[in-house]
């Protein structure tokens, strides 16, 4: 009875070893869900609602997209590592979800590492340094210096405490040496009202909100986030070049999916993206909205999670910058 059982239960095994790839041979079956983390309307949504429909033509399958807005992303990305592993629930991450809020996070529901599987590089985009018109600086190097001069005189704005533009503005601040206050406002749009009306003298705010108010010069540019100029703003200097060098920071926007979703699931879906990348109408969706395709294997985006957990951990500790929830 013994060898028979044990060839039962070999057959058995082998079963349920075979199903999970003929599970993904079989994909898509069923509406594909893409979590914006975000609520509607912002850089993140923008990028999803780009991709979503082309990635719905190449699998023949309905690509939708969920907001599930909360806790700097906090709430999306957690459903979405709670998931089934099958490949049906994606997150949109951001720098915010997989770099700075594991970081500043006291109790964070989920582990960027842990929980997720990278799928794709999608975009990555410039936050711009605008000041309001009324601060007498034309440039980064014009706005350091009035800082130096005036320790503590000028304010800045953020996202919340702990967002992706506090802690580029405290990288900002470290790098030029000067110290400015941060105000926290409840997302962008309070955020450029206030800097607009002169209550905080300076930000750092998306390519894709911002670059409006800079070309009807409601708000003044005084230097671009990335360590390339933005095709969007070709004449906007960046910060690097013009008065820190090495500062670099930016906003990227990537596909996860949660850990431990077959291979093959995660192969199709990366070679689809990047093929929609490649194609001159995303492109120029993308472009529109200060976003450059990025795309690659899962393996450059992997590296990317890394260097962003590590690139913010001395800011946190020195700024001593905490969120308890």
């Amino acid at each position: 009875m013994r060898p028979t059982a044990n060839i039962a239960f070999a057959a058995v095994a082998f079963v349920l070893a075979a199903g999970f790839p003929a599970q993904a041979q079989n994909y898509p079956s069923q509406t594909i869900k893409i979590v914006v983390p975000f609520p509607p309307g912002g850089g993140v949504d923008v990028v999803a609602r780009v991709i979503a429909p082309r990635l719905s033509e190449m699998l023949g399958q309905s690509v939708i997209v969920e907001n599930r807005g909360g806790a700097g992303g906090s709430v999306g990305a957690t459903y979405v590592a709670q998931s089934a592993r099958d490949g049906y629930t994606l997150l949109l991450g951001t720098a915010s979800t997989h770099g700075t809020n594991p970081n500043v996070y006291a109790r964070l529901p989920y582990d960027p590492l842990r929980d997720f599987v990278p799928v794709v590089l999608v975009t990555s985009a410039p936050t711009l340094l605008v000041a309001n018109n009324d601060v007498p600086v034309k440039s980064a190097a014009d706005l350091i210096a009035l800082a130096k001069a005036r320790p503590g005189g000028l304010a800045f704005g953020s996202y919340g405490n702990g967002s992706s533009n506090h802690l580029i503005a405290e990288l900002f601040n470290t790098m030029a040496g000067i110290e400015t206050n941060h105000i926290p406002y409840r997302g962008s749009a309070p955020m450029m009202t206030d800097l607009i009306g002169g209550r905080i003298q300076f930000a750092f705010d998306g390519i894709a909100t911002t670059h409006g108010y800079v070309r009807s010069n409601t708000v003044r540019l005084l230097g671009v986030s990335t360590s390339k100029r933005s095709p969007v703003l070709p004449d906007g200097p960046t910060i690097a070049e013009s008065a820190v060098p090495g500062f670099e920071a930016s906003v990227w926007f990537a596909l996860f999916a949660p850990a431990d979703t077959p291979k093959a699931v995660i192969d199709l879906l990366n070679s689809k993206v990047n093929v929609a990348l490649s194609q001159a109408e995303v492109k120029e969706n993308f472009l529109r909205v200060g976003n450059e395709p990025v795309g690659g294997g899962a393996d450059v985006l992997a590296a990317k999670v890394r260097a962003e957990l590590e690139k913010w951990k001395p800011i946190v500790r020195e700024k001593n910058i905490r969120i308890d929830q």
